[in-house]
């Protein structure tokens, strides 16, 4: 199989299991979105660091443990990832899926708009359009479920300033998950500690399989990520950018087909301008790569 197929293949693994998380976290309830998320950490801090070992990325690990600035700007990461996982967990088990994946639709456009005012990009003329469409989608999202749409702000913003951090940052994926994970980690733990001194914990309290679905919240985790590192070397970053849509429209389709989670006219309008907003500006993408692409051939020609 030619390495770009591979890539692409490996990256759409990726994006389908992210897409289908909801189904998995709603196995760990009555687990509340808290202690999932501080197992969450736990598991996945064991996991990285057992990774970093087989994948011998120890002289990395040290180098970024060596360098402050960078260091700084992975643990804010983990504070951000720590407010989008916990915020994605809540929201999958209090019936919001759709709302969850409302959050990843609308992250590429948070993304840009950040760069905007973060590192001062400018966007062009049809990428302000697709932001406005964007903004009209959320006003009309807001008004039809009586409230902000919190939950899909949250994750969109979190998502999008943890991409921020980590690409100032510099770091690579299995270092830098596992300076986040284990940053975390003794706060995760003492959290389980209390709950299960307190006899509050479900972890151990419903069954051994029950218990053993926790402990995979770290392969859970890391098995993705790997896989959509082993993509981006392989396919381009258009075709990843691409790629990332699997996810939202699996967790749209699991809150509607899985969860039956309502669906008014209302919010299918909104909806609708979120992915005419995602259209517009996936098109002007690439015509503007291309036009980039046809520039750098003909100054190579000259």
């Amino acid at each position: 199989m030619p390495d770009s197929r591979r890539g692409l293949l490996l990256g759409a693994l990726a994006y389908v299991m992210w897409g289908t998380f909801p189904l998995y976290w709603t196995l760990l309830e009555p687990g509340g979105a808290i202690e999932i998320l501080a197992h969450r950490i736990a598991w996945s801090s064991l996991v990285m660091v057992v990774l970093v070992v087989l994948l011998r990325r120890l002289s990395q690990l040290k180098a970024l443990l060596r360098d402050r600035h960078r260091l700084l700007l992975i643990c804010c990461a983990a504070v951000v990832i720590t407010l989008n996982w916990g915020g994605y967990i809540w929201g999958v088990n209090n019936g919001r899926v759709v709302e969850t994946a409302l959050g990843y639709f609308i992250n590429p456009l948070v993304t840009v708009l950040m760069g905007v005012f973060v590192l001062g990009e400018r966007l062009r003329r049809l990428q302000w359009m697709a932001m406005v469409i964007a903004f009209v989608a959320v006003v009309v999202l807001a008004v039809d479920y009586g409230r902000p749409p919190w939950i899909a702000l949250l994750l969109a913003f979190s998502f999008g300033t943890y991409g921020l951090l980590k690409k100032q940052a510099g770091v690579g994926a299995v270092e830098s998950i596992t300076v986040e994970t284990a940053v975390l980690t003794p706060f995760a733990v003492a959290y389980i500690v209390w709950l299960m001194s307190t006899g509050v914990s479900s972890f151990g309290s419903h069954g051994t399989s029950h218990a053993l679905l926790f402990t995979t919240t770290g392969i859970i985790t890391a098995v993705p990520l790997m896989l959509f590192g082993a993509a981006a070397i392989r396919v381009s970053m258009v075709s990843l950018g691409l790629l990332q849509y699997l996810a939202p429209t699996i967790q749209f389709a699991l809150g509607l087909t899985v969860f039956d989670e309502a669906m008014p006219a209302s919010r299918w309008i909104g909806f609708g301008l979120v992915w005419l907003a995602l259209v517009v500006f996936t098109i002007e993408a690439l015509n503007h790569r291309r036009q980039q692409l046809r520039l750098v051939a003909h100054a190579s020609a000259v």
